[in-house]
């Protein structure tokens, strides 16, 4: 099959949930013997490479600014896509998806499937115009897709009730990783094993940040706080997280990491915590299960889903209670160890790349065997209206 996909800002992942997704998926696909095209951004990835790991790219400029520059990448790419001769036509998150219909419109023989990753309207970076956007996308995805793919179940109730459509739940999912801790890329950033605690993700508001910073200044501990990721056209919050641990020299910011770096972030931490008002599901909190660590989270619906009884939870939003139970596993971090280990079982079973890319080859092939006979029907309808005008 040949395969595009559309929506997400590039790969190789520099940072990005959507991006990890259509890396881990796009470059398996080419492995099994897929064509497989995925559009870039120049403010993203570099634009003079043309292959990874069997994976095609065509790269495509975007307006740089918060509220264009998804949909202005998307909508070149939708032109560019209609020139193509393509099987599989993969548009990711509803802003994007808001011109899928472009493609249905033009591209009749193609199967369009859309992942709905997240309700992104409900995170506070946006305004209310773009947030109005983000809606009208969601309805376009849900209304106007071939197929809908979901990565949760609170998607999946959530979209069949408002829209009478039944997506596909295919939930994101991670390599296993190994046992080697590469205490050598640690030592490089400064760190020791077991001694910090760990976020990982976007410095944006409904990540929630600014609430672990501070549960974190009320503890009583040793360990570090340290948190991986980078802003998002969200300069103020990220000065307003940094102004609030200033005074706290075990608050360390890491910017973005990848490759062997992040693996020993993740290798080598206390625990991971998530603060998030809202998620898809996160394939950070997934990465951080997979390694067996001890994941505290808020309980929002997708979180409590990915982690079942395998992990910890608190009430989202509640600082103090957040404190409350980062205290409780630091002084019990060998039963919260247990629970860990536990949830590394639990990835092993329902989030492991090489079950789910067998699941999405599945919808791929119904999906286009859904249009080609489509297709043959109204062709046949078009011979029979022939023959029938020339009698």
């Amino acid at each position: 099959m040949k395969i595009y996909f559309i929506g997400q800002k590039g790969i190789p992942t520099i940072e990005g949930g959507v991006e990890n997704h259509v890396e881990n998926l796009a470059t398996r696909l080419a492995g099994l013997g897929h064509e497989v095209y995925v559009y870039t951004r120049h403010n993203y990835s570099n634009k003079n490479k043309k292959k990874y790991r069997g994976v095609n790219l065509i790269n495509l400029p975007s307006i740089n600014r918060k509220n264009f520059d998804a949909i202005s990448h998307t909508l070149l790419a939708s032109i560019h896509v209609l020139f193509q001769p393509a099987d599989i036509i993969h548009f990711h998150s509803i802003g994007p998806s808001s011109l899928l219909w472009l493609v249905k419109l033009v591209k009749r023989r193609t199967a369009v499937i859309a992942t709905f990753h997240s309700q992104c309207y409900l995170h506070q970076k946006w305004s209310a115009l773009a947030r109005t956007y983000l809606k009208f996308g969601e309805h376009v995805l849900c209304r106007f897709a071939d197929v809908i793919i979901v990565p949760s179940r609170v998607l999946q109730h959530y979209a069949a009730k408002r829209y009478q459509r039944q997506p596909i739940y295919i939930p994101n999912g991670v390599t296993m990783p190994g046992r080697n801790k590469e205490i050598k890329e640690l030592k490089e950033l400064g760190l020791d094993s077991g001694e910090y605690i760990l976020t990982v993700g976007r410095l944006v508001r409904h990540k929630g940040v600014h609430l672990l910073i501070a549960a974190y200044q009320k503890l009583h501990t040793a360990k570090k706080l340290v948190i991986v990721g980078e802003g998002s056209y969200t300069d103020d919050y990220v000065q307003e997280l940094v102004n609030k641990s200033v005074d706290n020299k075990n608050i360390i910011f890491l910017g973005n990491q990848t490759g062997s770096a992040l693996r020993a972030l993740f290798a080598n931490a206390a625990m991971f915590v998530q603060a998030s008002e809202s998620e898809g599901l996160s394939v950070a909190l997934l990465e951080a299960m997979s390694y067996g660590l001890p994941v505290l989270v808020s309980d929002i619906e997708e979180n409590a889903e990915a982690v079942a009884n395998a992990g910890f939870t608190f009430h989202c939003g509640n600082a103090n209670d957040l404190k409350i139970h980062l205290q409780k596993i630091l002084q019990n971090i060998d039963g919260a160890q247990n629970r860990g280990r536990e949830a590394r079982m639990r990835v092993a079973k329902y989030y492991d790349w090489d079950n789910l890319i067998k699941e999405t080859v599945a919808v791929y092939e119904q999906a286009l065997n859904s249009q080609q006979k489509i297709e043959r029907h109204f062709q046949t309808r078009k011979i029979i209206k022939h023959y029938s005008i020339s009698n």
